[in-house]
């Protein structure tokens, strides 16, 4: 449990690695002027802390924070208990019809599906009635099998996928920690899973640049996968992506954009469409599509739609998005849990309310910027440079105009001349 002297530890490391929000940010000040929170809707539970898989990019297992070491393997039924009552708490405090949980680790089906089923049930049974409920166990795929996807299906659980592609060259840095492929395991599992689409959630694919556009795209499709996540890799200022130079933040005159260029192409195969209307709906393309028609974003890594997620790892504790894992070490810590804290407590954490200000929880750059509003500023994650913290525009700034400039001119084309 965490003490008084870990929770000061925790304030002055978030005040010296990241200024912004955490020394600069008054919340105090926020909510007197009437700035309100918007309320948790998705909450993304750690069903197990360790992975089968050791991924050359882990953003968890790869990344500044290492505190997933100090936690417990597997979510206790004390823990599924009192997180289940704090997401009915919130529902009903707030007037929610619907909320989303995530299930994820690690990998959630490392302890088989008994630990996801519970979870999902203890949720289930705290809400009240006139609440529903959607529930999605994200999976590396390699512990699949048919019966798996009956219990699952049984409890109207939804599984997604995390791939790199849809072949194994594709999957190639997706190893298990004595570097065995996890390709063919993973490729079974999204056969079963497009076999019943009624289950089937979609593919979370984390983009490289050393891939072709077009055979990562096709090779997903290819799966059939009712819709289809491409992620830019978790990076930020102080840790450049592959391909980027390192530069200081907002200094990229000239900068090349080979994951803009990566995402163009992509988009383009994926516009013009397979004849039949067959392919996957593509998230990034169109949030960036609806943005540019004026329709706010659905998600925070794009546009200007306050953060809606929360976290609960296996321990209780209740952090920030794992994206944020790349900063510095217990960047996503809050000093919550459910066992003493509502998630209300949460909304006020800088980290928190830095992510639901819109506009003006942005860099000047973003605010001045003509591709601002459908940005967004890029993942949250990736605006984070050492010393100075989060109110920067993100790593991929260039790359993120190139893809919304390159989508506006399609989405041109086709409009009505008035």
């Amino acid at each position: 449990m965490q003490t008084a002297s870990d929770d000061s530890l925790r304030i002055a490391r978030d005040r010296e690695f990241a200024p912004w929000p955490h020394a600069a940010l008054d919340v105090a000040a926020l909510r007197r002027a009437g700035q309100r929170p918007s309320p948790f809707r998705q909450f993304v539970l750690k069903v197990h802390s360790r992975c089968n898989l050791d991924c050359t990019y882990c953003v968890i297992y790869q990344g500044e924070d290492a505190s997933w070491r100090g936690r417990p393997a597997r979510v206790s039924p004390g823990v599924m208990r009192e997180t289940a009552r704090r997401i009915a708490e919130h529902a009903v405090g707030h007037g929610l019809s619907e909320v989303r949980i995530d299930l994820h680790g690690g990998e959630p089906l490392l302890s088989g599906a008994d630990t996801a089923l519970q979870y999902t049930a203890a949720v289930r049974r705290a809400l009240p009635a006139g609440v529903a409920l959607r529930a999605t166990v994200q999976s590396n795929g390699t512990l699949i099998t048919d019966r798996t996807l009956d219990r699952l299906a049984d409890a109207n659980i939804r599984v997604g996928l995390s791939l790199d592609g849809g072949t194994a060259h594709l999957n190639a840095r997706r190893v298990d920690h004595a570097g065995r492929p996890s390709w063919p395991a993973a490729e079974r599992a999204a056969r079963l899973l497009a076999d019943r689409p009624e289950l089937y959630a979609g593919i979370l694919c984390a983009i490289d640049i050393t891939s072709d556009p077009g055979e990562v795209y096709s090779s997903l499709a290819a799966l059939r996968p009712p819709r289809l996540d491409l992620l830019l890799p978790h990076a930020n200022w102080s840790s450049p992506p592959p391909g980027l130079p390192a530069r200081a933040p907002g200094a990229w005159p000239a900068v090349p954009t080979p994951y803009g260029d990566w995402l163009a192409a992509a988009f383009d195969l994926w516009w013009d469409g397979a004849p039949d209307g067959s392919q996957p709906r593509v998230r990034l393309f169109t949030e960036v599509l609806a943005l540019l028609l004026g329709v706010p974003s659905t998600t925070e890594s794009i546009g200007l739609s306050p953060t809606c997620a929360v976290v609960v790892h296996t321990d209780g504790s209740v952090e920030q998005i794992d994206s944020l894992n790349l900063a510095y070490d217990h960047a996503t810590a809050t000093g919550l849990d459910v066992f003493r804290h509502a998630f209300d407590e949460a909304l006020d954490h800088p980290g928190i309310v830095a992510r639901q200000l819109g506009p003006a929880g942005l860099a000047d750059e973003c605010r001045a910027c003509p591709v601002g509003r459908v940005c967004g500023g890029g993942n949250y994650g990736h605006r984070y440079s050492r010393g100075t913290g989060f109110r920067h525009p993100s790593v991929f700034c260039a790359d993120l105009e190139r893809l919304v400039r390159h989508a506006a001119g399609r989405l041109s084309a086709v409009m009505p001349p008035d």
